[in-house]
């Protein structure tokens, strides 16, 4: 998902995303929910050493592949996956990735992406001092509920699993987490 609105269009969108996981040279990084790529693209130019990316819509990558501004993830330091992520992350290997960046559909299409097993599992991929990005939006924020009952709830179900310094990202629009060091 990005917003879109008159000052912030996807590709500062996708930017705000790393920065808020401090891509860095070298990271191993997966994009959990490809979508167009820029979050994977703008991974790359943070210097991500490799990119895994996972999408479960064969459409989804039809489009990335004709959409000019997704050209660079033909890029030999990406691998792009077809696939359901919340069966996918039950198959990788424990602490694997740098640095997480989850960015699903709404809760209403795909909450498997929101439950407290998928967590479990994204902590246990993600190395020890790794960081976690989850983009939740701001539901509901305009209605005057702050960050809303979906935001909450990511960050307690984020902490339950074992996630340490949990916050909300304003700019980037989404939760920050932590896997502890051992």
């Amino acid at each position: 998902m990005h917003r879109i609105s008159s000052d912030i269009g996807p590709l500062r969108d996708a930017k705000y995303k790393v920065r808020a996981a401090r891509v860095r040279r070298g990271h191993i990084v997966l994009d959990v929910c490809t979508g167009l790529g820029y979050t994977t693209i703008a991974s790359l130019h943070h210097g991500a050493e490799r990119v895994y990316t996972v999408e479960v819509s064969r459409e989804v990558l039809a489009m990335a592949q004709l959409n000019p501004w997704s050209a660079k993830l033909a890029n030999s330091r990406v691998k792009i996956i077809l696939a359901d992520a919340s069966k996918l992350v039950e198959r990788l290997p424990d602490n694997t990735f740098d640095r997480i960046i989850h960015d699903p559909p709404r809760f209403s299409m795909a909450g498997e992406l929101y439950s407290r097993d998928f967590y479990r599992e994204l902590f246990r991929i993600l190395r020890p001092g790794g960081i976690l990005f989850h983009y939740t939006g701001e539901p509901l924020r305009s209605r005057g509920h702050g960050h809303g009952p979906i935001v909450r709830g990511v960050a307690q179900r984020l902490q339950h699993v074992g996630f340490v310094r949990v916050r909300y990202d304003e700019r980037a629009q989404g939760v920050v987490a932590v896997k502890p060091r051992e």
